[in-house]
């Protein structure tokens, strides 16, 4: 087999070049390239000096991750980069697209650093619940300085090319070709000595000794942000030691504290989450080769939250987007909503001023459905009401082009239903986004029974465009997220008659890792949400909360009260209202602990889950859990429900139902039965 990485000499430059597309991933043959090269390098007295630089769209992009799960082929990439650093002659890595992970391992062992401005250079190791084992905790604090490895390594967010010249992390940036202007920076460092060696430097660790207390901030600073995890506390710990130790017993640490991710749950969780993510997008039972249609302009009807968030995801990729509502006050309304949207990402500088107007040029507002006559895929965003639903696409199966799709955004509706009423059903889908939809990133693509191959294909392709992650769902009530949410939170009330208060059935889930409980997010979406606006009829707890006007955190009041930060308290009126309800009811109390409430509220969404792939309205397990991390905020650290229940023996979540009277999944008792597992496709 021939190897990806070459060598040639111009003058007296050895350029060493790797050709691995897609992304020049460090696989077994780079590795093994690379440590041939390097030896050449020193071997050859006529080199003088080394560039090391990638073909096609990036520099090395991190590890080769088809390896993932399998034992490692030698040379490991720690000696790959130390051999680098090693090399009796000055090595060069030229770098454009992304140096991540290994890549920017590789680039900190080179002896200088040259980039294009565009590159992007990162370690985000983390997000996969591991540290960069190459030495790269250990080098980067020496080279970018303290803070800013700190940043880069617990947070993997990456840092451009012109913010690591100003660190020091680049020492060159390259105007024009990459190629030419290595090899002269090369040529004018050949004769230099000693060698810069990043594993020698220690200037920038000094400052960092001078700060003890520069750790404990940093980590007091982001606790919100890395709760939960255990990652980014290790990589804090690998830089800790590269200040407080020389760097070959440094990278001892790193090794071993890299190990202990490596073996532990929540790397395995992060990395299987890779993978289902990037399953996710590929669509069962379509035919090969099927070609999405194109989408040049897209209607929206409804200019609502839910309108205007969706049509901001359509305008910031550049896709026109005319936006229908009834009314014109509605209509300035939800336009004037979009604008100050974009106005505040500029604020913050994630978007120019140009863009903002960009953007809002892309929209046309009208009050009429007759103008999205010239659109390619229409999606209405109205209440959740299936005669108004039907009343539109009526309509719209009259004024919509031949080959238009049209997209419903209900959230629990019938799309078969919805379809039915227009002439054309083939070209009916659901596109369920979530609130607010110009921030979350998951959309469930619901595919109707008659839904065509290419609607589906497309649905998935715009959805990539408009950077969501798609998942496609079966039709039936609540599709994938909705209808495991409804077991827990019917289960949430049910505890509550039974003896449970709100604040304790939301710290548990709290604690469990996810962003909120159930009563939590019952005030932040509104209490009122589907309630059936009768003041008089009081059927259950939610009624009474809402015929109050305790609508959430909207009125200042709900499950709990809100003071005017809206921070939350426990309600003594809730707490009333609970009670009434418990002795009207004739509830038994009993004393309900935190296992009881995982039991009824987790292992029954578990449960649903299976339920759904047992009927084939997921395509597969994975697939729950992307939605689940995507759309729910379920910790990425547990990997998604399905995976979780794996973790945590599907034995004991089979006997964790039947204690608690649940009919449990067919699927589930196979698979606990034979000591198989749920998110094993």
């Amino acid at each position: 087999m021939t190897s990806p990485i070459s060598t040639r000499m111009h003058g007296d430059v050895l350029i060493v070049t790797s050709n691995n597309p897609p992304v020049n991933a460090l696989g077994h043959a780079v590795r093994e390239g690379l440590v041939k090269a390097i030896g050449q390098a020193d071997a050859d007295a006529a080199v003088k000096a080394v560039v090391i630089i990638c073909e096609g769209q990036t520099f090395f992009a991190g590890a080769d991750i088809t390896e993932f799960g399998k034992p490692m082929q030698l040379p490991m990439l720690p000696s790959v980069v130390d051999i680098i650093e090693n090399c009796t002659k000055p090595v060069v890595a030229a770098i454009h697209g992304t140096a991540f992970g290994g890549g920017l391992e590789v680039a900190l062992a080179s002896h200088y650093r040259v980039a294009v401005p565009s590159a992007k250079l990162g370690v985000p190791e983390v997000k996969l619940g591991l540290l960069p084992g190459a030495g790269g905790t250990q080098r980067l604090p020496r080279v970018a300085g303290v803070p800013k490895a700190l940043e880069m390594a617990a947070t993997g967010n990456p840092i451009g090319a012109k913010e690591a010249f100003q660190i020091g992390l680049v020492d060159r940036l390259i105007e024009g070709e990459l190629l030419p202007h290595a090899v002269a920076y090369a040529e004018e460092v050949r004769e230099v000595r000693p060698l810069p060696k990043s594993s020698a430097r220690d200037e920038k660790l000094e400052e960092a000794r001078a700060n003890p207390g520069l750790f404990d901030m940093f980590r007091k600073a982001n606790a919100r942000k890395f709760k939960g995890f255990d990652a980014p506390e290790y990589n804090i710990r690998a830089i800790e030691a590269a200040v407080a130790k020389p760097y070959v017993e440094g990278v001892l640490d790193e090794r071993r504290l890299f190990m202990e991710l490596m073996t532990g749950t929540q790397a395995r969780a992060q990395q299987y989450f890779f993978f289902a993510e990037r399953k996710a997008a590929k669509i069962e039972n379509v035919p090969e080769g099927t070609q999405p249609r194109a989408i040049r302009r897209v209607g929206v009807i409804g200019a609502g939250t839910m309108g205007g968030g969706i049509s901001m995801n359509f305008l910031s990729a550049g896709i026109p987007v005319t936006i229908v509502e009834m009314a014109q006050e509605a209509l300035d309304r939800g336009t004037g909503v979009m604008r100050k949207n974009y106005e505040a990402s500029a604020a913050k500088g994630r978007i120019t001023a140009d863009q903002v107007e960009g953007a809002m040029g892309l929209l046309k507002p009208s009050l009429s459905l007759e103008d999205l006559a010239d659109c390619d895929l229409i999606i209405e965003a109205v209440f959740e009401n299936m005669d108004v639903k039907k009343e539109i696409f009526t309509k719209l199966d009259k004024i919509a082009g031949p080959g238009a799709i049209l997209a419903s955004n209900t959230s629990y509706l019938n799309i078969d239903e919805i379809a039915a009423v227009t002439s054309r059903p083939q070209d009916v889908v659901g596109l369920h986004f979530f609130s607010p939809a110009n921030v979350m990133k998951l959309l469930e693509v619901v595919r109707g029974a008659k839904t065509a191959p290419d609607v589906l294909v497309t649905a998935m392709k715009i959805a990539k465009k408009i950077r969501k992650v798609a998942v496609v769902a079966g039709v039936c009530h609540g599709f994938i997220g909705n209808r495991m949410l409804m077991p827990r939170q019917v289960e949430a009330m049910k505890l509550l008659l039974e003896g449970a208060t709100p604040q304790q059935i939301d710290k548990v889930h709290v604690e469990f890792g996810m962003p909120m409980g159930p009563f939590q997010m019952s005030d932040l979406a509104g209490v009122d949400i589907g309630w059936h606006r009768d003041p008089t009829r009081i059927e259950n707890i939610r009624d009474a909360l809402a015929a109050e006007g305790r609508w959430g955190q909207k009125k200042g009041a709900g499950f709990y009260d809100y003071d005017e930060k809206r921070t939350p308290s426990p309600s003594p009126r809730v707490a009333e209202i609970i009670e009434e309800f418990r002795q009207k009811t004739g509830t038994p109390q009993h004393a309900i602990d935190d296992q009881e409430i995982i039991e009824r509220t987790l292992y029954t969404m578990v449960n649903e889950g299976a339920k759904i792939l047992e009927e084939g309205m997921a395509q597969r397990a994975s697939d729950i859990d992307v939605v689940w991390v995507y759309g729910y905020g379920w910790p990425v650290y547990r990997g998604g429900p399905m995976f979780w229940a794996d973790t945590e023996g599907l034995a004991k979540i089979v006997a964790g139902l039947e204690k608690n009277g649940f009919e449990v999944s067919k699927l589930l008792r196979d698979k606990a039965e034979k000591g198989e597992k749920l998110s094993k496709d």
